[in-house]
């Protein structure tokens, strides 16, 4: 039988918006992703060879150590197509490189949360990490007056700032609005703990010593974490910020995720960080109809359907073998009474479905969990759905 073809009303094109679940445990100057432990491989201490708490985009070079196996890599050979990678600037492109040359990059590639900790001196602005946000700051306003740019610096650029940034590859197209929901611990016990209620941006304290102060602003679409709360959630001092001559401090929220990759490598004892959001990402899905209509798919290449013991007449000669077919096809309809057998129908069970490109080239395969009966007078239409 020749293939079917897809009418425009049998195919669908639609996005599925989900909202998978990220949650970072920050504990002993390292980051945990998802509850994962570090795992040792056969030739890396990590098997997915990047540090505990970052993903590896596209998993390359897993358990592949450098010096012992090698470790695989992309490049490109500039010709012609000018054909380069982002990294690298065009004038770079046509003055470093001659025609023939093989430009090469390096994987894995790795992505993780991180804290800047800006805290400027009197007379000293803000980093160049902050005074990027300004505008996208003061553009978030009307949902808030907490996001404006001068009401986190404060006068003269002069307040400490939180910054943690989250890549978009653990959320997708942006953070879900609401989502939000910093834990602050010692001993096992939450001092403090921020979230957004009002699913405006504002990270407020429900759990802690000022309860009902807002200690910071979300920036969803972007990924960013500005946290300015400066009262003290407990009377320990500890040494966040680095060993002893260092001067210790009492917890606030600007000291929240040290240890985040923020270079500080401080190892607090009983002290760790918990960060839970939900992202939000956009799946496109097509939906495609297959039908299988009255008087069509009859015929079963399955040998199984031939009755056992069916025989075929064959004429030999000195050469060549004559053969007609008289293979009889077994007859499955179900009679209800004993020893009787039911008139035969032409009936075939459909187990897969095959999907093909415009030049007949199988391209997916949808199966069914179990065999769906065909009959002659039977429409039967089997829904696809393709998630990309």
């Amino acid at each position: 039988m020749p293939l079917k073809k897809f009418n425009s009303n049998d195919i669908f094109y639609n996005q599925l918006e989900t909202y998978p679940k990220v949650q970072f445990d920050i504990y002993g100057g390292k980051v945990y992703y998802q509850n994962r432990s570090e795992i040792s491989g056969a030739f890396t201490d990590s098997t997915p060879n990047v540090p505990t708490g970052f993903i590896s985009l596209y998993e390359m070079n897993v358990d592949r150590n450098a010096s012992q196996t090698g470790l695989i890599y992309p490049f490109v050979v500039k010709g012609g197509s000018l054909s380069n990678f982002k990294t690298i600037s065009t004038d770079a492109f046509m003055t470093d490189f001659q025609y023939g040359d093989m430009i090469t990059g390096s994987y894995p590639l790795s992505a993780s949360i991180t804290r800047v900790r800006e805290s400027p001196r009197p007379g000293l602005s803000q980093g160049p990490q902050v005074q990027a946000l300004r505008n996208t700051l003061n553009y978030y306003t009307p949902l808030s007056p907490y996001y404006a740019y001068d009401s986190i610096v404060g006068p003269g650029e002069e307040n400490p700032v939180n910054l943690i940034a989250i890549p978009s590859i653990f959320y997708g197209s942006s953070i879900k609005r609401g989502s939000v929901d910093l834990r602050f611990y010692v001993s096992g016990t939450i001092i403090g703990r921020l979230q957004d209620t009002g699913g405006n941006g504002e990270l407020i304290e429900v759990s802690g010593s000022s309860t009902g102060s807002v200690a910071g602003v979300v920036l969803y679409n972007e990924g960013f974490i500005l946290l300015t709360g400066s009262w003290y959630l407990d009377d320990t001092s500890r040494h966040f910020l680095g060993p002893p001559p260092i001067h210790a401090s009492r917890p606030t929220w600007f000291l929240y995720g040290c240890g985040m990759n923020d270079g500080l490598g401080t190892t607090i004892p009983y002290v760790n960080y918990r960060m839970d959001f939900s992202g939000s990402q956009l799946v496109p899905t097509v939906t495609m109809l297959a039908h299988a209509d009255k008087g069509e798919l009859n015929h079963s290449n399955n040998p199984t359907s031939i009755r056992f013991g069916a025989m075929s007449n064959t004429l030999s000669g000195s050469s060549i073998t004559f053969e007609e077919a008289l293979y009889e096809v077994k007859n499955t309809v179900f009679s209800s009474y004993d020893s009787f057998t039911a008139p035969f129908q032409r009936i075939t069970y459909i187990s897969k479905i095959g999907i093909y490109d415009e030049n007949e080239n199988l391209i997916g395969v949808a199966s069914v969990a179990t065999p769906v009966k065909k009959t002659l007078e039977r429409n039967l239409t089997f829904k696809l759905k393709l998630d990309f």
